[in-house]
């Protein structure tokens, strides 16, 4: 049930979830980490795949994921733990529970289905709502709170670097002038300044005005990017030998993060490439297994749209 008594309907259509379930190299009576359980769709799978002895961590900030999740999951109920927490604290909670190690790590990121289309969450363009954005909403930061508060040069940056926004200086500013006369609070007043700030000509070519500033003040106020920088070493650290991680990104800000992260993680040496032997004592923690991303086939872009953006990475721990 939501906060106003209605039954939570979380679906979750797993994206690449053949992909995923081959790379996780599953073990009956293996522990396995969601991260990101949603309406856990790939979750319900992984559990399916286990034995008696199998066991499922499953993490999700989103409290309507969480009730979702638990509902779908209880059949296995005596071997799943579901903690509403963000998969950043994965390490320690898992820790918490006394396990040192585990055979696989899910993350499937990216804001899910139902997130977009309750209107009241404030994620989507398309609809008025309040300007919320919390995936978490025990979090303090609202997107509201940045576009009223922060400073247009820190506006400008959002709307740049997560957005990829090319008029992100110029929304910036409009911004800044519009919250002058009145607060911006809803998802609609924000779209406004938004359509005012691009030139006509350019408004409906790429889709939706106002996808990429929505896509940066949502990445600012989740710390998507921060928190997936900050967690992808630790994450691997808590994987067993021969154990794997799997991280399926939407975006390419996503994807060069886990790229780079895996690549690191697979040769930490810092020495000039010059010396002839290693001499820094950095040593891989394994091996990179998809060289490059996996993508969806054309069937599954075609059934599930959500799809069509999809990468997947996997590390292999040593």
């Amino acid at each position: 049930m939501d906060g106003n008594g209605e039954q939570i309907q979380f679906e979750h259509i797993p994206v690449l979830l053949r992909e995923v379930l081959t790379g996780l190299q599953l073990k009956p009576d293996g522990i396995y980490v969601d991260g990101t359980l949603g309406g856990a769709g790939h979750a319900s799978q992984i559990c399916t795949a286990l034995g008696s002895e199998g066991r499922l961590i499953g993490f999700d900030q989103d409290g309507d994921a969480i009730a979702a999740a638990t509902a779908r999951l209880e059949r296995w109920a005596g071997q799943t733990t579901i903690i509403r927490d963000n998969y950043e604290h994965a390490p320690e909670q898992v820790r918490a529970l006394g396990i040192t190690q585990v055979d696989g790590i899910l993350l499937d990121l990216g804001v899910s289905s139902y997130q977009l289309d309750h209107v009241e969450r404030g994620f989507s363009y398309r609809a008025d709502a309040p300007l919320d954005m919390r995936m978490d909403d025990r979090a303090s930061l609202t997107a509201a709170d940045i576009v009223n508060t922060w400073p247009e040069t820190e506006l400008t940056r959002i709307l740049r670097e997560y957005g990829e926004e090319r008029f992100a200086a110029k929304i910036a500013r409009s911004i800044v002038a519009r919250r002058a006369q009145a607060p911006i609070t809803t998802t609609e007043e924000l779209n406004d300044v938004i359509r005012a700030s691009i030139p006509a000509r350019l408004r409906e070519k790429g889709g939706h005005p106002s996808k990429r500033t929505f896509q940066a003040v949502r990445i600012a106020c989740n710390r998507e990017l921060e928190v997936l920088e900050e967690s992808l070493d630790a994450l691997i650290g808590l994987l067993a030998p021969g154990g794997r991680i799997c991280v399926i990104t939407f975006h390419s800000l996503e994807d060069r993060i886990v790229k780079n992260a895996f690549r690191r993680n697979e040769n930490p040496c810092t020495c000039p490439p010059e010396f002839p032997v290693c001499t820094c004592g950095a040593r891989s923690r394994g091996h990179v297994v998809t060289r490059h991303p996996i993508l969806p086939g054309e069937q599954e872009m075609q059934d599930n749209s959500r799809a069509k953006s999809a990468k997947l990475r996997i590390f292999e721990h040593i």
